[in-house]
């Protein structure tokens, strides 16, 4: 018996020929190689049955606090008046919100329930964009009026709803904001105006700057009744909103750490060319400066706000029961 390789092509498996006198055969001494590769080690493996199953979190149930960063869940968050438990960070409230907060239940009548902007200089986009915040806030525009009991106070209320076109003070707002003071000044009704803006809206120019002017004459005749008009800054109070009605109350009161100024700070540091103040815009930095007579956390607001009626009010509630 003899041994010898048999020639075979390169790619060809090599086989080697035993010779057995009056036998002819050929028997692999080598396996050759799979042409394809593993599949068994693509496959992912099964799960194991009776294992524990991933749960899904529906999107929205928790929200990242901006302050702390600490992941608040939302529930918990709407229940503690959207105020963070970790670090007290006040988060924003619709006006709808704000309203229920501040008055008594059932007792809020709202005025110009209906009134909506209109596009009166014909602004690219404009219509669309109301529209979409309408649809998105339910409101037809940035600021909810009406008359309301605080406590034994009976009010004239406007709040303001920052996710509404941010806020922004056009003729709408302005016109709704002018009639609810002067229903107060006619009734005799002290004022309050909760702001939170970005400013005028751009998108009726010189219309929405006229509000600048109407709402503070307005305070200006309900003043002359020896009325009293608090006006609340809440995150953020900006522009032409922060230049008129909000800072020519009888009482200026904010929330903690609301951001309130003119111009944002990126302009100003650009303008100026200077660092600014650490906590530069804050309702902290501003009654630490005057501008501010008092902060206060929301969940005192509603107690905070008859506190400060009883007093401005105990004159006319003495000529009231003279007459």
């Amino acid at each position: 018996m003899s041994e010898r390789p048999e020639k075979s092509d390169k790619n060809e498996t090599k086989f080697f020929t035993r010779r057995i006198p009056g036998v002819e055969s050929k028997e692999p001494m080598v396996t050759p190689p799979s042409s394809a590769p593993d599949q068994s080690m693509l496959k992912k493996p099964k799960p194991v049955s009776g294992g524990p199953k991933k749960r899904m979190i529906a999107e929205g149930t928790f929200t990242k606090c901006p302050k702390c960063k600490e992941t608040v869940f939302r529930k918990e968050l709407e229940a503690n008046l959207n105020v963070c438990r970790h670090c007290e960070h006040h988060f924003m409230l619709t006006a709808w919100d704000r309203v229920h907060l501040l008055v008594d239940e059932d007792s809020f009548e709202q005025m110009d329930a209906d009134m909506s902007s209109v596009d009166v200089l014909e602004f690219p986009g404009y219509l669309s964009k109301l529209e979409a915040n309408q649809q998105k806030t339910g409101m037809k525009d940035a600021v909810i009026t009406g008359l309301g009991q605080m406590e034994h106070h009976r009010i004239a209320l406007g709040v303001m709803d920052f996710s509404f076109n941010g806020g922004s003070m056009g003729s709408v707002v302005g016109e709704k904001l002018t009639r609810v003071i002067e229903k107060g000044t006619e009734l005799g009704l002290p004022v309050i105006i909760c702001s939170t803006s970005g400013g005028a809206r751009m998108y009726e120019g010189m219309f929405s700057l006229m509000q600048m002017a109407k709402t503070c004459g307005a305070l200006a005749y309900h003043g002359k009744r020896k009325l009293p008009f608090i006006s609340l800054l809440t995150d953020p109070t900006m522009a032409g909103v922060m230049a008129s009605f909000a800072t020519v109350a009888d009482l200026i009161i904010a929330e903690p750490g609301a951001r309130i100024g003119f111009a944002g700070p990126r302009v100003i540091k650009d303008t100026t060319k200077a660092d600014l103040p650490d906590g530069f815009q804050t309702a902290e930095f501003l009654q630490d400066r005057g501008l501010i007579d008092a902060i206060v956390p929301r969940k005192e607001l509603k107690e905070q706000l008859a506190y400060y009626l009883d007093f401005m009010m105990a004159g006319h509630r003495s000529a009231s029961k003279a007459g």
